[in-house]
């Protein structure tokens, strides 16, 4: 299982119509934009999920989860070491939207 799966339970959900106060016409804010380019809460979120999956060089900890708090990827629990958080921070930080990572729910260990 991977992080989509485990952390949205691998459903791709419904694509949501942006919220009804948006300006007509706008574009999807960055850390708002799903899978397939739909407007999504949490689109950040499971596209750094997803991006985590794609990376060959990264092994799904279970301990570990991802949420956001609009442009912020945030990372919960708990990881083996200080290099495998700096490979999740990376590749997170290389998602688009993504303007910062959070990493102070993260324990070492």
């Amino acid at each position: 299982m991977g992080f989509f799966d485990r952390i949205f339970g691998g459903k791709k959900d419904e694509p949501a119509a942006p919220p009804a106060d948006a300006p007509q016409g706008s574009a999807i804010p960055p850390e708002r934009v799903g899978l397939n380019g739909e407007y999504d809460q949490s689109g950040l979120a499971k596209r750094v999920a997803k991006a985590f999956d794609d990376n060959a060089g990264l092994t799904d900890v279970e301990t570990l989860w991802v949420a956001q708090t609009g442009s912020t990827v945030v990372l919960k629990g708990k990881v083996p070491s200080q290099d495998m958080l700096s490979q999740f921070v990376s590749v997170a930080e290389g998602v688009n939207g993504a303007t910062s990572v959070d990493t102070s729910q993260v324990t070492i260990g």
